[in-house]
């Protein structure tokens, strides 16, 4: 995905306010051993941009001044109630280096799970992204947990998950292996079937 930005040269309140102002939002590049670059880009743009998942956690390459480098987008700062996009912050990658980053969560099956189609289960998403570590060329837009055969009362893990080829788990969430997904059987259904067992029972003579 491709991000074309500009040099920015003014900083502080009053500067950044002004590119607010007319339309442009400031942010900043920095890592890989090369200096922090100053920047502005299109709000609007970058307001879209900011819509797709893609654009969180995959590897973009920004253009500024006719220069491009990969970087991933670290830090978005939004107005607290206004549509604006107050800062954003891209960090150099290196191709060489193995990177950290979260990814999104895509959870597949849930609809022809038998524990929801015939159990009354909900299946509760308790994580929606993951923590991994990989080399920049081997970063996933999302990864994926399938949850075809989870059961009613059962939880799956950070490990569960199928990762791509050259994608680890870092190196804490591993360690933690945290519950992405849950199943269970609503109180209201469970009382629900109760009450129609105890009407099904005949009393004794």
């Amino acid at each position: 995905m491709k991000v074309v930005a500009f040099e920015r040269n003014l900083q502080g309140t009053g500067a950044s306010r002004r590119l607010r102002n007319s339309g442009k939002t400031p942010g900043i590049v920095y890592g890989a051993a090369d200096q922090p670059q100053l920047i502005e880009l299109d709000h609007n743009a970058l307001w879209h941009a900011l819509k797709k998942e893609a654009f969180h956690s995959s590897i973009l390459d920004l253009e500024v001044a006719g220069k491009s480098q990969q970087v991933l987008l670290r830090d978005v700062q939004y107005h607290p109630f206004r549509q604006l996009v107050l800062h954003v912050d891209f960090q150099r990658v290196d191709a060489k280096k193995k990177l950290h980053t979260k990814v999104p969560v895509h959870f597949m099956n849930q609809e022809t799970n038998p524990a929801v189609k015939l159990g009354g289960a909900v299946i509760s998403h308790v994580v929606t992204e993951v923590e991994v570590e990989c080399l920049p060329g081997d970063l996933p837009e999302f990864v994926e947990l399938d949850l075809s055969k989870i059961e009613a009362g059962q939880s799956l893990h950070a490990k569960d998950i199928t990762l791509p080829k050259g994608v680890s788990l870092a190196a804490r969430v591993e360690a933690e292996n945290p519950v992405v997904a849950a199943a269970a059987v609503p109180a209201a259904a469970v009382s629900s079937e109760a009450a129609e067992g105890e009407a099904g029972e005949t009393p004794a003579a």
